[in-house]
């Protein structure tokens, strides 16, 4: 098997970590090295268990949320990947109260891989959140 090949079929294991909240496949797929900034921590997070603190931060919200890969594109040591995230937001988001309303969308995520075909870092396409965000009309 190629490394495309290795790091397209990490990525199906992947779907499945985060779905199941599994912190060995997190360990076992993501390097312990791999640092991630994200808007739900002010320090940046290291490793699977730093990667399934965010999965865990939605689960508080959204007890169902699940991600499905719609499509992915795959060279040399990166993949991008079209995400379908559904759920229902059961829970309180950002001081927001629950709604009990269901929600999907989609999303595009490019991940890099190391020589051994872990997961070193995951940089998220922002689109329209970007713009609103820098416009400072999201918290």
């Amino acid at each position: 098997m190629n490394k495309i090949e290795r790091n397209r079929r990490n990525m199906q294991r992947f779907m499945t970590c985060i779905n199941t909240n599994d912190k060995n496949l997190a360990e076992e797929l993501i390097d312990a090295a791999a640092k991630f900034t994200t808007p739900v921590s002010d320090k940046p997070l290291y490793g699977g268990a730093g990667y399934l603190s965010v999965v865990d931060f939605m689960r508080q919200s959204f007890s169902d949320i699940r991600w499905e890969i719609v499509d992915m594109s795959a060279e040399n040591d990166k993949i991008a990947v079209h995400w379908t995230c559904s759920g229902t937001h059961d829970g309180n988001f950002m001081g927001l109260e629950p709604t009990g309303k269901k929600f999907s969308f989609s999303v595009m995520n490019f991940y890099y891989f190391n020589d051994e075909g872990k997961i070193v870092n995951d940089v998220a396409a922002e689109g329209l959140f970007g713009l609103l965000n820098a416009l400072n009309l999201v918290k």
